[in-house]
């Protein structure tokens, strides 16, 4: 008989919760958050063909990755439609929930969400740290700049030097602002650092991989947003159609339709942040940077014409994506005397 078990992952404990093919309860109970513990609990309650949903979440790609090593077949649930359903029971508990998902495998009705592969995990936990340096930085930067307003001190004004030798160079008469500002002086210099690291070791990274030094043939796209965007895909095979690449990164309009109401609204936003942020810059970059005559940007500056510089820029970064995923599968870099794919 098939079974199907429900995992429901906390830090610690994990609630499972194995029915069989009619539906019937044959075995719930709580173990540690570990794949060895997990595997001994499925081996001796179900057989080895038992499938296992496992919603997304901080944990999940460790553990699919793990589970799936051993020989278990795993599923990964997107957690927005597994929430759905599990609203739909009264009580509220980790055991309940394993239930839920148990249920949800044996009926089917679940997208499977792909789990990226270790080494795109760390690709992206490097652009993800690089990131929050770079918030940091701006965050404190922006501090001192305002500090120094108070005292009618303003850098930026002395063009050609760095913002920490301008600082220096305004606290040298200001004995009493000094102490206050150089502390987080320094600490924008350390910052400022570890970024060049993370720069280096993301450079590394681009030149080691053929794919990315492919895609940075296309105008706009640089170290950053190739490495973003081969990390967040990973498999260019997991979309038919490369249009389908802008809606996975959340870069096409909501709708709603019921009835006679047809409404399309703002873009969904639901995919990966980092990757549209960046396909966003390099649209910003071609429309506003790159002066020689470019079929990309006389594109987007028709569409400006019709609806909009800020409509025009996110058409813009949707096209990317979708040129980006072709040039992919292709293996042919990009050549600016062919039209763009129509996004």
């Amino acid at each position: 008989m098939a079974y199907f078990v429900g995992l429901d992952v906390s830090q610690k404990t994990t609630a499972i919760c194995i029915v069989d093919a009619c539906g019937r309860r044959h075995w719930r109970g709580i173990c540690g958050t570990t794949p060895d513990l997990i595997e001994q609990a499925v081996r001796r309650h179900a057989d080895i063909d038992a499938q296992l949903g496992i919603e997304t979440g901080p944990m999940t790609p460790w553990l699919v990755h793990e589970l799936r090593r051993r020989g278990l077949a795993t599923i990964c649930l997107d957690a927005r439609h597994a929430r759905a359903a599990l609203k739909m029971q009264i009580n509220k508990t980790d055991q309940n929930d394993a239930e839920g998902l148990a249920q949800i495998m044996r009926t089917g009705w679940y997208r499977s969400v792909h789990v990226k592969s270790l080494d795109a995990h760390r690709a992206r936990a490097l652009l993800g740290a690089r990131s929050q340096l770079i918030g940091m930085t701006t965050r404190l930067s922006n501090h001192i700049r305002g500090v120094l307003k108070t005292f009618g001190l303003l850098p930026g004004t002395m063009r050609g030097l760095s913002f920490d030798r301008q600082v220096e160079m305004l606290l040298a008469d200001r004995p009493d602002v000094a102490p206050i500002v150089h502390p987080m002086l320094q600490s924008w210099r350390q910052l400022r650092e570890q970024i060049a690291i993370f720069d280096k070791a993301i450079r590394a990274l681009v030149n080691a991989s053929s794919t990315c030094r492919l895609l940075m043939s296309v105008p706009g796209i640089g170290a950053l947003t190739a490495l973003a965007y081969v990390s967040t895909v990973e498999d260019p095979g997991r979309f038919r159609r490369s249009r389908s690449v802008g809606a996975h990164l959340g870069l096409t309009p909501r709708q709603y339709q019921s009835g006679e109401l047809d409404r399309s609204g703002r873009i969904s936003r639901c995919g990966d942040r980092l990757a549209r942020t960046l396909l966003y810059e390099a649209a910003v970059v071609i429309l506003t940077r790159i002066k020689r005559a470019l079929p990309l940007k006389d594109w987007a500056l028709a569409v400006a014409k019709r609806r909009g510089v800020g409509k025009a820029r996110v058409a813009l970064a949707r096209k990317l994506s979708v040129i980006l995923h072709s040039i992919w599968r292709s293996g042919v870099p990009y050549c600016e005397s062919e039209q763009p794919a129509t996004a």
